[in-house]
């Protein structure tokens, strides 16, 4: 019953042009890295994805990212000082994540 309904739906989507110019159309789906993921992660990685969950060192660089474009626009040198010394301790947090992050790994190995 529920996957007539469906087809129907996408059937119709379909006919109002609701998938035309949809981004990578036409263009075969890369799976490589889908498949190189160890299989036990998979579904892991895919849960925090949907939930629109990054790792903090992700997070991280955006903040920096963030804060660089506002100290390029930012004419208050107060305010400019302040964004610098954000930047700053962003960017020594990120490094020492990434270092702890890059040791956990040597010791596994």
């Amino acid at each position: 019953m529920f996957g007539k309904l469906i087809e129907e739906k996408i059937r119709e989507a379909m006919e109002a042009g609701e998938f035309d110019n949809l981004p990578g159309a036409g263009k075969p789906i890369d799976l490589e890295a889908y498949f190189s993921t160890p299989p036990d992660l998979r579904l892991s990685y895919s849960v925090l994805k949907s939930a629109r969950c990054l790792p903090e060192e992700v997070e991280l660089r955006k903040e920096i990212e963030s804060l660089t474009e506002r100290l390029g626009r930012c004419s208050d040198e107060r305010q400019r000082q302040s964004i610098h010394d954000q930047i700053s301790n962003k960017t020594l947090k990120l490094n020492l994540l990434t270092d702890s992050n890059r040791r956990q790994r040597g010791k596994k190995a």
